[in-house]
């Protein structure tokens, strides 16, 4: 019941993630990043441990490739789940269970990953990966959203979506982004304006955090 998206920024080495879904709270459950290190996105059947022990495997060293490669060879019930991984050098991949919900489909491109499950057309994680690469110039966060856009469009999921969230990880050790619209008519459009709302104060907190004598 989700569609989602992985992806690095070529000019700051940000990484985030971006989801939807008809289930409510879905970014907190499934979506995860780490500076330095890289984004993931684990769903369908959601096991949310899966999150860490991707990042833990490319902070250890491993492409998003092997990492993924080397949980799906050694995990209980991997079938039913559905991943998406970007590492820190733009490097990335997916992986859909058989079991997966519905018409699961994956997507890959460097430097982004786009999975969904229970989808209305088996398109919709190219159509992300299209909507991301088509604004590089762009902040990341404003690409994330354009990729979210781009897969509603292309049909989303078969059920009406309902949740939407956003995190993204720079250079400090926390996610400076971490938006989610947890119930909604039109949650995509609800974090698209919160993400406009934030944007522009969001170096402002880092620097609260880094040098407060100077906020």
């Amino acid at each position: 019941m989700t569609f989602s998206l992985v992806g690095r920024c070529e000019r700051t080495g940000a990484v985030g993630a971006v989801i939807a879904s008809a289930s409510m709270a879905v970014a907190a459950r499934c979506a995860a990043v780490r500076p330095g290190v890289g984004a993931v996105c684990s769903q369908s059947t959601t096991d949310p441990r899966l999150r860490e022990v991707l990042l833990e495997a490319m902070a250890g060293g491993l492409t998003a490739r092997d990492a993924l490669a080397a949980l799906a060879g050694r995990t209980e019930d991997i079938e039913y789940r559905q991943l998406a991984a970007v590492d820190a050098a733009g490097g990335s991949s997916s992986y859909s269970g058989e079991l997966a919900l519905g018409e699961a489909a994956g997507a890959c491109a460097a430097g982004a990953a786009a999975a969904g499950n229970l989808l209305a057309d088996r398109g919709v994680p190219a159509a992300m990966l299209a909507g991301f690469g088509d604004r590089a110039g762009d902040s990341l966060g404003d690409r994330l959203i354009a990729a979210l856009r781009a897969g509603l469009n292309a049909g989303g999921e078969v059920s009406p979506v309902r949740s939407a969230g956003m995190v993204i990880a720079e250079s400090v050790p926390w996610p400076v982004t971490d938006l989610r619209v947890d119930w909604h008519d039109d949650p995509v459009g609800q974090l698209a304006g919160l993400w406009r709302i934030w944007q522009p104060q969001a170096e402002s907190y880092v620097r609260r955090a880094l040098r407060p004598a100077q906020t």
